[in-house]
């Protein structure tokens, strides 16, 4: 579990990175532990997983407000409807070009605050249509290095795969990520040999598709000849609708 807790001018950020191992999914928990309320969020959370995630929330003395997902995911069901259920005062929140179902839903330019830090989203289409990457702010008053919480649109060393779910690998390749400073540092929802972080920089220079040309890259992107994800059929339904039949009576 990677983590950390580190005063950044005005504010004492509290990060935690949590591991899923049957999907290899991150899941990020951060609080403003400046703030009198200990205001916090999820990112991603998995609802395998929900349970110790909300555990380290009461340990750590957090208030829990936000659930939030980079995008309708297909290899896991998310935790948010779960989290909802045994936190009711949690708000769930995805992008509105997701076309899901959740209490709260951002659109490009807008921020999610937990107590005075805050995330700005950045549409980030490609992997799916309505992926969105959450960064922390560039306000002199805010986190730096910036942090970028890309989903499945940038991995480490990688990306997600374009063939599904209105994926475009056109869509991909133009993304707002490699426009952020090279500092920024890079949490993706998934890795699958190890690593925990990168930084812009790194992916500009080292990832074997991203650091291509368009045609290049679309190129690749066409013939990875990927196998039908196995829990797609499950996840992406339960996904829709915050990942919990919960919202069967709606």
């Amino acid at each position: 579990m990677g983590s950390y807790s580190t005063n950044h001018g005005d504010h004492k950020l509290v990060f935690r990175q949590l591991f899923e191992k049957e999907s290899s999914t991150y899941t990020y928990l951060l609080a403003d532990a400046s703030h009198p309320q200990n205001p916090a969020l999820l990112i991603d959370p998995v609802d395998k997983t929900a349970d110790r995630d909300l555990a380290l929330v009461k340990e750590l003395g957090l208030k829990l407000i936000y659930a939030i997902n980079t995008h309708v995911h297909a290899d896991h069901v998310t935790g948010s409807g779960l989290i909802k259920t045994k936190f009711p005062g949690v708000k769930s929140i995805i992008s509105k070009a997701s076309n899901a179902k959740a209490d709260l839903f951002v659109e490009p330019g807008d921020k999610i605050y937990f107590g005075d830090i805050f995330l700005e989203v950045r549409a980030t289409p490609g992997h799916t249509l309505g992926c969105v990457t959450y960064v922390t702010g560039d306000e002199s008053n805010q986190l730096q290095p910036r942090m970028a919480f890309t989903g499945d649109a940038l991995l480490i060393r990688g990306c997600g795969r374009t063939d599904f779910q209105g994926g475009s690998s056109d869509k991909l390749y133009d993304s707002q990520i490699f426009t952020l400073p090279k500092d920024t540092l890079v949490y993706p929802a998934h890795d699958y040999k190890g690593f925990t972080v990168s930084t812009v920089g790194e992916e500009m220079l080292y990832n074997p598709r991203l650091s291509k040309d368009k045609e290049t890259f679309e190129n690749i992107m066409q013939n990875l000849h990927l196998s039908y994800p196995k829990m797609m059929d499950v996840a992406v339904p339960a996904n829709m609708v915050c990942g919990l039949q919960e919202t069967k009576s709606e």
